[in-house]
């Protein structure tokens, strides 16, 4: 460690450092383990080798620590002038100890020391006007499934781990995606990296009237390679309807999403259904697509080749290009169904044709969790193609709600990216962001207790007001009013100017400034509204109108 980065180090306010800059700076070297965590890794005393530190005293003799320091000073503290001035022994034979980049900051969680933090890797800030379009694509959903009879649920962001462990032991979700953790309390805790499993822990725990129709909007989590419109922490929408095997359900599930879709104007996506029958129906099923693909292993990518024994039927998910040609030539599930999951699936496909849904049979299409049986579906969108085509998808679960400790009974919802699906209306130029004006600007000259007042009233008769703050004059004020593009401009000004009282003039350079008393102001924003076709913002509707 430099002498230049030792001052540098006490010169600066208290920071949190990693295990490696503090070791350095007490004079002990690191165990060549990787770091996986800010202060793992354990600080070592080398035997053979005689490490020691050395502390100063204020008059500047020299003073063997005779101690061993066995873990870095606890975060969060600052380093002392007199910790950080070291001598050390010369180690040999060792390897190398990592050191900070002295050509930049020290390396700090959140950023160099004194910088910004970052959203952590794989997540982002979704702002106004940006915000503005989740919510109206949010309550779009709302409004539509509300109409069917769902309700909304909502459930914890973390859960038992075994939970989310049924929806498949030997899935990517389980084995490589999911954020778990012991906590406090000594229980293993993930969160959340689907919707279902939190719902069909709900409806086992409450004991809800069957049918139980839910929606949601929720974040969920999943570790994996942080790429475009695919995050780590990433946000669904979906339903689920639990207690009931009718096939006519599933119907309605299917419907519920493409309508949606439809309403907010994307027309370039298609709907693929397949059946995966009932676990009998999978059990010869899946011997002889175990044997096909042990036949033709070597042409399987090695991920996929380390799911031919424990569970084949992964295999058909793959998006992995050098397997492909071997699942197009694989056995068909739909060849193995019983009579009973045949006429379910032939009812599912009378139903949407019976509602004007188009869709495409797809044999291999078995989705990538373990509870679906009978029905599975997913609409994919040709606007964005490739690996991200998929923007929804679900199917039915008739086994999950009795891993999960309930009696058994079936179910069936859906799962839609909120990302995937914005990404996919920019993809066709639909839903666009709504308008973020307010409808009225106020500018007060008299001190600011008249707007503060005037705003207020104007909210409580629905219509949207917004102000400057912190005094300023008319010009300060004005520049504020322009970028707020209000659609009416409301002055106050003291009784003995000129042009004194309350002014109010629509922004659109269309009606004369009319002077009013202030009682009146209300109605005559209204009025100004009307006559420009405005809805108030407080009623304002969502931003696209229901595609004809």
């Amino acid at each position: 460690m430099s002498k230049q980065f030792a001052r540098r180090a006490v010169q600066a306010k208290p920071q949190r450092w990693s295990c490696c800059e503090l070791a350095s700076l007490h004079g002990f070297a690191l165990s060549p383990r990787p770091l996986i965590g800010e202060y793992e890794g354990q600080v070592e005393k080398r035997a053979n080798v005689g490490c020691r530190r050395t502390s100063h005293s204020s008059d500047g003799r020299s003073d063997p620590a005779g101690h061993e320091a066995r873990y870095p000073a606890p975060p969060g503290r600052s380093i002392s002038r007199q910790s950080v001035r070291v001598s050390q022994v010369p180690a040999t034979n060792l390897p190398p100890v990592p050191t900070p980049d002295l050509a930049g900051e020290p390396k700090v969680p959140g950023g160099p020391v004194g910088g910004p933090f970052q959203a952590p890797k794989g997540t982002r800030d979704v702002l106004p006007p940006e915000s503005g379009r989740w919510q109206a694509l949010i309550a779009r959903f709302a409004t539509q499934v509300a109409a069917a009879g769902y309700g909304l649920a909502l459930s914890p962001m973390f859960e038992d781990f075994a939970v989310f462990s049924r929806v498949g032991e030997g899935t990517d979700v389980v084995r490589k995606e999911m954020y778990d953790f012991i906590d406090k309390g000594n229980r293993h805790i993930a969160l959340r990296p689907e919707g279902t499993a939190s719902v069909a822990r709900s409806y086992v725990q409450h004991h809800p009237l069957p049918p139980w129709k839910v929606w949601y909007a929720a974040p969920n989590f999943r570790y994996e390679k942080s790429q475009a419109n695919r995050y780590r922490q990433h946000h669904q929408l979906g339903v689920e309807a639990i207690g009931s095997s009718d096939p006519d359900l599933d119907v309605e599930v299917i419907g519920l999403l493409s309508d949606f879709y439809r309403s907010i104007g994307l027309r370039r996506v298609e709907l693929i259904i397949n059946s995966i029958g009932t676990p009998a129906d999978r059990t010869g099923y899946i011997d002889r697509l175990r044997s096909f693909l042990v036949g033709r292993i070597g042409e399987l990518d090695p991920e996929d080749q380390e799911k031919v024994e424990p569970h084949p039927m992964r295999v058909l998910d793959t998006k992995r290009p050098a397997s492909l040609p071997v699942v197009a030539d694989a056995p068909l599930l739909l060849d193995h169904l019983s009579p009973q999951a045949a006429e379910h699936f032939d009812r599912v496909q009378r139903g949407l044709t019976a509602l004007g849904i188009d869709f495409r049979i797809e044999p291999r299409l078995v989705r990538g969790l373990d509870y679906y049986t009978h029905t599975a579906f997913e609409f994919q969108s040709a606007a964005i193609g490739g690996a991200q085509s998929t923007i929804g998808g679900g199917g039915r679960y008739d086994g999950l709600i009795e891993s999960l400790g309930g009696s058994p009974t079936p179910g069936i919802g859906f799962g839609t990216g909120i990302e995937r699906i914005l990404a996919t209306c920019d993809a066709e130029g639909v839903f666009a962001a709504p308008e973020s004006r307010v409808d009225v600007f106020v500018i007060d000259l008299t001190g600011g207790d008249a707007a503060r007042d005037l705003t207020f009233e104007l909210r409580r008769h629905g219509i949207s007001a917004d102000r400057a703050f912190g005094g300023g004059g008319y010009k300060s004020q004005d520049k504020q009013a322009r970028r707020s593009d209000a659609a009416v401009l409301v002055t106050i000004r003291p009784e003995g100017d000129d042009k004194g009282g309350v002014s109010v003039r629509a922004t659109d350079g269309q009606s004369d400034v009319q002077l009013v008393e202030p009682a009146a102001v209300s109605n005559e924003v209204r009025r100004l509204l009307d006559r420009r076709g405005t809805t108030p913002a407080a009623t304002r509707s969502n931003p696209s109108e229901e595609p004809s």
